[in-house]
């Protein structure tokens, strides 16, 4: 049983705010531990319900976060930036049978700590199929593309809770409970890898290659804090304006969903300025 955790870092246990997210601040320093001691907890309880081989496949900013020396020696870990399917990169090779999201968020425009999708702001909302959506929403739809179940979410409660919506047989983990975007009421580190450890030894038992989902069609619409934000996002072949600050695209696929997706984040970041967005 092979299984892939996507890992993200504003849904761990400890953090509230961007300096505990954000590469080179003393807070991200001492957030990285905690990070990955949810990682490392979630893959042991997959070894325990009789995993084979865990996949890590770092999902946050950088995509150089967890501390690889503090992991479980059997695990391995996909590392860096420039992947093909980003989060959800190891998913489309046809051997793995299930996937945990393990510190994810809700999605821009929801409530929820440090809530965004793809970018840490700019972005303030994005619709699947005229349905909300989080990353946990468009990663669940590509992994059901390949077959393969969402069988473990951790993040804090809002996070679980919008998990129920796109794979309501996964196990979930509450690591904080959220108060606003910049504060939450957080478990231990103890507390929660103990927690994590359990729910991922059930978990175990729910992974197994479904028949891959096709056939499905998704327009996905954005809305952006600035005009000028959609306007640069036209530039994506088959983006197109879908209203005021919004734009949309139709894909016959997730796959190719993400992959334009991420094209029109890209390009947005880059048309943002320092001080006026």
């Amino acid at each position: 049983m092979k299984i892939l955790i996507s890992a993200d870092m504003e849904g761990a246990t400890g953090v509230t705010w961007p300096a505990d997210v954000l590469p080179g601040t003393p807070q991200w320093e001492r957030c990285r531990s905690m990070f990955t001691s949810d990682v490392n907890a979630a893959a042991l309880g997959f070894y325990d319900g009789g995993a084979d081989q865990v996949l890590v496949n770092e999902a946050h900013w950088s995509m150089r976060n967890l501390l690889l020396e503090h992991l479980d020696e059997r695990v391995q870990m996909l590392t860096g930036k420039h992947k093909s399917l980003s989060m959800m990169e190891g998913v489309q090779h046809g051997d793995v049978d299930a996937v945990a999201f393990v510190g994810y968020h809700t999605g821009a425009g929801a409530e929820g700590v440090l809530a965004h999708t793809y970018l840490a702001n700019s972005i303030t909302g994005v619709w699947l199929n005229g349905v909300r959506a989080s990353e946990g929403l468009l990663n669940a739809h590509l992994a059901a593309e390949y077959g393969v179940p969402v069988v473990l979410v951790t993040g804090d409660d809002l996070t679980c809770a919008d998990a129920q919506g796109y794979a309501p047989a996964a196990r979930t983990v509450a690591v904080k409970d959220h108060v606003s975007r910049y504060a939450a009421v957080c478990r231990t580190p103890a507390r929660t890898a103990a927690d994590i450890r359990a729910a991922a030894k059930a978990a175990a038992a729910l992974a197994g290659r479904r028949e891959p989902v096709t056939g499905v069609t998704f327009t996905v619409e954005l809305e952006f804090d600035a005009e000028h934000l959609a306007g640069a996002a036209t530039v994506v072949p088959g983006v197109a304006g879908s209203g005021e600050r919004r734009v949309a695209y139709t894909s016959r696929t997730m796959y190719e969903g993400i992959r334009t997706f991420k094209a029109v984040t890209t390009i947005v970041s880059a048309a943002v300025e320092e001080q006026y967005g």
